[in-house]
């Protein structure tokens, strides 16, 4: 844009005087073209302006946005402590690591932030420069850089959701990890099932036991019974004529014969009872003796988990120490 020139009063004087056409005609072109840029001025202001609303506009969003962040920043601070204090009851390691790794994400977040913070700011002082002193603002440049701190905010929303996803990753994998007291709780639980199991199996095993004794001596008592009605048929016979008494005589033998078969029968039987009855006590003697053995590693790994507590929450009291200096 070409520079108004300011004309003395004696070349005003000089104008004012009559002029001819042409010269009439040259003047009438001036001054039309010094009005269109006047015109041109006051529009290029006028979109100065407009620019400029919408740039504050963009920084009002930008701030927001940064209050935003700055909010979940604090969330994500308060979880970590609250996560930090369950670690130090449950006494993991492995998850301490994790979480000081967190930590330290976190700070290069703030880092980010900050220094995504203070560049805005710059650009915003610039933009304010600019139109305070009137100097003219490349928006192609602003755009620019506004695009650039754009990208570099969307990059770290990105980076802290997929941080804080992994936060509750190792939020969940905590939680889903018994603590000894509910370890210690489903041991007894178990053992308390297992014995309700092994009284049940010990009532059933009775009750069958019952039951086949009972049939066993319902069958004898058919058989004698039998028994009874042949000898009482017999026995009139047996009275009367010899063929009778001599056949009354056989069965009487086959009768000892099978008694004697089935008291051989029921002597095996016992035998094999009183076998199976040694070796279930030599199998008790042995479970109590591995019961005692186990009761005493037990008490051994209990105490060894004791010095583990101990120098984990020592380790872990150290590396607390070392990361506040």
């Amino acid at each position: 844009m070409d520079k108004l020139v300011v004309e003395s009063p004696s070349e005003l004087a000089d104008k004012l005087l009559p002029l001819n056409l042409e010269e009439e005609n040259q003047l009438q072109k001036k001054v039309a073209y010094l009005l269109l840029e006047i015109k041109e001025s006051k529009n290029n202001v006028q979109q100065l302006q407009t620019e400029h609303g919408k740039v504050e506009n963009s920084i009002k969003m930008l701030s927001c946005q940064m209050s935003e962040l700055d909010k979940r920043k604090t969330d994500v601070l308060n979880e970590t402590k609250l996560l930090h204090q369950r670690i130090d009851e449950r006494n993991w390691g492995d998850a301490v690591q994790d979480m000081i790794r967190m930590l330290k994400i976190v700070k290069d977040l703030e880092r980010k932030e900050s220094d995504l913070l203070s560049s805005c700011k710059l650009i915003h002082a610039d933009v304010e420069e600019s139109f305070t002193y009137g100097g003219q603002l490349e928006f192609a440049e602003f755009d620019e850089a506004l695009s650039q701190s754009m990208e570099k905010l969307t990059s770290a929303k990105r980076e802290f959701a997929a941080k804080l996803r992994a936060i509750l990753s190792v939020k969940r994998k905590i939680g889903d990890v018994p603590t000894q007291v509910e370890l210690i709780q489903y041991e007894r639980r178990f053992s308390e099932l297992y014995s309700q199991i092994q009284e049940k199996h010990r009532q059933t095993s009775k009750y069958y036991d019952t039951y086949n004794a009972l049939l066993e001596i319902k069958e004898l008592m058919l058989k004698e019974t039998s028994l009874l009605n042949s000898i009482n048929s017999q026995l009139q016979d047996a009275l009367t004529s010899s063929i009778g008494s001599s056949k009354l005589v056989d069965s009487m033998e086959v009768i000892v014969k099978g008694a004697q078969q089935k008291l051989e029968k029921v002597q095996l039987r016992l035998l094999a009872e009183k076998k199976h009855s040694d070796f279930l006590r030599e199998k008790y003697t042995a479970a109590i003796a591995d019961q005692r053995h186990f009761s005493s590693l037990l008490k051994a790994f209990q105490d060894e988990c004791t010095k583990n507590e101990r120098l984990s929450q020592l380790v872990q009291n150290r590396m607390s120490s070392s990361a506040s200096l």
